[in-house]
């Protein structure tokens, strides 16, 4: 590739061809402000903070979008760029509510660093919000156009990056907002809940519904016995928080600040990961020895199985029955655990610890009960627990480690890989290949199915038996697999579909400004968890062989069907449009 010599604020660089202006002026350490550019998302260039001069030209540069040329020179700090950069946050903070107190992006938004960066504290406009109501009244996501800065970051994420639809652009001017269809509320649509509109937005415009209080309460309350379950990918990203090194593996000190904070039992959820390997391993051997339903799919991804109910309700018998690793916990929570613990399965409260906001979403589907209670009572983002954590003035860093609880404390390799796209393709391969051949693998490493291709597959030989399988994260990408079963040219026999970019260590609860780059280093420690356990095979854990002969009986057994098996329906959406438009 072509290199070009340019000057950045008289700083000689020599960088790329078709390098932005904004990225070379980076290889400078020079951060030019802007609120639209994600480094994941297609240039949009409306925010106009980015601007700088270019020399010979009259007119301010967007950034973003502006391409290097040979000889160019540009200036990012000029009185004129400044003024205009300063104007337009004016103009962006008079449309905007600044109560910040009240806002969960307090402390870690974009708007409000760069108006501490300009000394801006406060506009000269008139102050002049036009906001549609507030959306609160789903369980996984609050919208607040009071704080939308119209940057567009959320509709690239549920239109381009998902291929979900549901969030668009609504009138003009100074009319202008982001909403779904006819200003709808998000549980009126096909919404997923998969919160990748809350991981892009730079502001407080859409956040998670935030229920640390209900985790508070229940903590306090001495009639409680409150138990948490932590799941695979919140331990490679919760260090975000705490400024520690992008994809540290802190397992040891998050159970450490979990038990301080007042918890009675801390659990992991790679045990039912593990769990879930079993029951659905055991499904799929079922299907292709007795001519099953083919290909089957996945049913691990709360935002997938919205999805596929939502728009492809007609292929809802290629899903595995079985709860994700969450409900699965939840159900053991309120029978298993209950019992052999003497607790009434009403006084046991079980949180969940998530990197995903549509979980919040899959705890209150009505399925999602055992004993006549709820299996999990509150579902908390990663973003939702490091709150909690500075909240009680814990010094994350300086902590000891601390391990896991028994009897759910004990996971393997592969629930660790959980957290990664590929990862519970893997984990099922290394249990269905071993039960069906009676041989060791030659290796656990399915490289084929691993990295951040938006689709992978593979193939495995089971006793002279092709078995090809296929692995797809983000939603538009399970489209096409999708179409392809329609057709009736699937040659899948296994299909795993996460709805998140990279899997759970992308979802849509986990630390703001969670890019690619990032991702990969969170799929790398989940990897490296893996490789350092003893057990990396989930028929091998010896917890899950005790829970089988002691309560299970066996997979896909009468009491593992009651329990740890689910059934989903369509999200059958009937509106009476004429009644929305008037």
């Amino acid at each position: 590739m072509k290199n070009i010599k340019i000057k950045v604020d008289n700083i000689n660089l020599i960088v790329p061809e078709g390098t932005t202006i904004l990225e070379a002026a980076r290889k400078a350490n020079i951060s030019i402000p802007h609120l639209c550019y994600h480094p994941d998302q297609a240039i949009k260039a409306n925010c106009r903070l980015c601007v700088v001069e270019v020399a010979g030209s009259r007119k301010l540069t967007p950034a973003c979008s502006s391409y290097v040329f040979e000889g160019m020179e540009v200036e990012t700090n000029t009185k004129k760029v400044r003024d205009m950069q300063k104007g337009v946050l004016e103009l962006i903070l008079a449309n905007h509510d600044q109560d910040c107190l009240k806002c969960l992006r307090n402390g870690n938004c974009e708007l409000q660093a760069l108006c501490q960066r300009f000394n801006i504290s406060k506009t000269n406009l008139e102050d002049s919000v036009d906001a549609l109501p507030m959306d609160n009244t789903n369980p996984s996501l609050v919208r607040d156009s009071a704080k939308c800065i119209k940057c567009n970051r959320c509709v690239d994420a549920c239109q381009k990056g998902q291929e979900v639809h549901v969030l668009t652009h609504s009138h003009r001017s100074i009319h202008y907002n982001i909403t779904p269809a006819y200003e709808m509320p998000l549980e009126q649509t096909f919404c997923v809940f998969c919160g990748q509109c809350a991981a892009v937005c730079p502001v407080g415009a859409i956040v998670e519904k935030d229920d640390t209080s209900k985790v508070w309460d229940a903590i306090y309350d001495k009639n409680k016995h409150v138990i948490v379950q932590v799941a695979p990918a919140v331990r490679v990203a919760l260090g975000d928080a705490f400024n520690l090194e992008k994809g540290s593996i802190i397992t040891g000190k998050m159970v450490a600040a979990l038990r301080r904070l007042g918890f009675s039992k801390i659990f992991d959820t790679n045990f039912t990961a593990d769990l879930t390997i079993m029951e659905e391993g055991s499904e799929l051997i079922d299907r292709i020895t007795n001519d099953g339903v083919l290909p089957m799919i996945t049913s691990c991804s709360p935002g997938w199985i919205n999805f596929i109910e939502g728009r492809y309700d007609h292929l809802l018998d290629n899903l595995s029955s079985c709860k994700s690793p969450q409900q699965m916990f939840g159900a053991l929570s309120k029978s298993y655990y209950a019992e052999i613990n003497d607790i009434k399965p009403k006084d046991v409260f079980t949180v969940s610890i998530m990197p995903c906001t549509a979980k919040k979403y899959e705890a209150q589907r009505p399925e999602m009960v055992t004993n006549g209670v709820k299996e999990v009572d509150v579902v908390l983002t990663t973003r939702e627990l490091a709150r909690m954590i500075q909240s009680a003035g814990i010094e994350f860093d300086g902590l000891e480690e601390d391990q896991f609880d028994n009897p759910f404390g004990i996971g393997t390799g592969a629930g660790a890989i959980f957290g990664a796209t590929g990862g519970v393709m893997e984990a099922a391969l290394r249990t269905v290949y071993e039960v069906l051949t009676g041989k060791g693998l030659p290796t656990l490493k399915f490289s084929d199915v691993r990295g951040l291709d938006g689709f992978k597959e593979s193939s495995i030989d089971i006793n002279g038996l092709e078995v090809k399988v296929a692995v797809v994260h983000g939603l538009g990408n399970a489209k096409l697999l999708l179409k392809q079963i329609e057709r009736g040219e699937s040659p899948y026999a296994f299909i795993e579909v996460m709805a998140c970019p990279g899997g759970c260590i992308g979802g849509g609860g986990q630390p703001i400004q969670s890019t690619m780059d990032v991702k990969a280093k969170r799929i790398e420690s989940i990897y490296k968890i893996d490789e350092d356990l003893p057990l990396r095979k989930s028929h091998k854990n010896p917890s899950i062989t005790e829970l089988y002969e002691r309560y299970l009986g066996e997979p896909l057994g009468e009491k593992s069907h009651e329990l740890l098996h689910t059934h989903y329906h369509s999200r059958d959406m009937k509106y009476n449009f004429e009644e929305l438009l008037k």
